[in-house]
């Protein structure tokens, strides 16, 4: 059990820098005109979204198989609390996936961008979520 945490794990702290990144490449984006900055930013898109989808897919997978080793392992898994606050966030996680998929995939095609005071703000969403589940996973406070 101990080699699928890690690899968990592992898959975790990739996704989170790609969900982290690519909205720093938007504010990049926002705040400048020149084409040639243009074209480098939305190469790291594309590879910045491939490494994000791979990280989540391993992630969930991962996930799934040490969720269901404590189901079978736990009668009342299930039905504590902290449990349901970080499958939530992770719901929620992603969803923010794929909008910034779309939303990365807009700019490239020459969607005019937001702010990029917006996309800083907008950055924090993933942050936030870490920090609750963190807490969740290591403090279970109900």
């Amino acid at each position: 059990m101990l080699w699928i945490k890690s690899f968990h794990l592992i898959f975790i702290i990739s996704w989170m820098a790609a969900l982290l990144y690519l909205p720093r490449l938007f504010v990049n984006w926002a705040e400048v005109d020149d084409p040639n900055t243009r074209q480098r930013l939305a190469l790291m898109m594309r590879r910045l979204l491939k490494l994000g989808h791979v990280a989540m897919g391993g992630s969930l997978l991962f996930g799934l198989w040490l969720l269901g080793w404590w189901l079978s392992h736990s009668e009342n898994y299930m039905s504590q609390g902290w449990l349901h606050v970080k499958l939530t966030l992770i719901v929620l996680l992603i969803a923010y996936q794929i909008l910034i998929s779309r939303m990365s995939r807009r700019l490239i095609a020459g969607d005019p961008p937001r702010t990029s005071t917006w996309y800083r703000w907008f950055n924090e969403i993933p942050a936030l979520a870490m920090v609750v589940i963190i807490i969740m996973v290591v403090v279970k406070p109900f």
